[in-house]
């Protein structure tokens, strides 16, 4: 992994975290327990603070970038899928952004919203909770029933448990 001071700002990092041997974490970022970075994401917190809460999971290929104006707060329990390209600037809780989705900058996400895979999240929206956006631009599409709140609470617990389990194991016996 690369771990960058930049501006006299370095990584805060929590021992129980699982961070992939191939990530870039830069800057003024603080990332709370049992959250896990994966391979290939990059999060470039060079232009101010990204707060990243417990048990996140940012799949791999993610980007996240914050603007000089406004610290990025991502809350707990947050699935950033594969490739998601991140520059909004708050996540609630239990929040899941599908794949291949974009954030752009000044976006809020309230908790327990979905952003469907492939999605584009216009710059300055405002997402309110218990919703799923889809589409480019997303539009909310439906509401979350408690059958998709499983999914989310289901996904940050599975990511949780197996960056601890495997490969936090994996890559302290640097068996890969």
């Amino acid at each position: 992994m690369v771990i960058l001071t930049i501006n006299g700002k370095k990584p805060r990092i929590h021992p129980s975290c699982f961070i992939a041997e191939t990530a870039v974490i830069i800057g003024d970022v603080e990332i709370g327990e049992e959250s896990s970075v994966w391979f290939n994401a990059v999060l470039r917190g060079d232009n101010n603070k990204i707060k990243i809460g417990k048990k996140v999971n940012i799949q791999d290929n993610c980007v996240l970038h914050v603007d000089p104006l406004q610290e990025m707060v991502i809350g707990d329990s947050v699935t950033l899928g594969h490739g998601v390209i991140f520059h909004g600037y708050k996540t609630g809780n239990n929040v899941l952004i599908g794949m291949n989705s974009t954030i752009l900058e000044e976006v809020e996400i309230g908790s327990w919203s979905i952003v469907a895979a492939g999605s584009v999240v216009k710059a300055k929206t405002k997402i309110p909770g218990g919703v799923v956006v889809a589409g480019v631009p997303a539009k909310i599409i439906k509401t979350v029933d408690e059958k998709l709140k499983k999914l989310i609470k289901g996904s940050a617990n599975y990511y949780s448990s197996v960056a601890n389990k495997i490969y936090k194991k994996a890559a302290s016996s640097k068996i890969l």
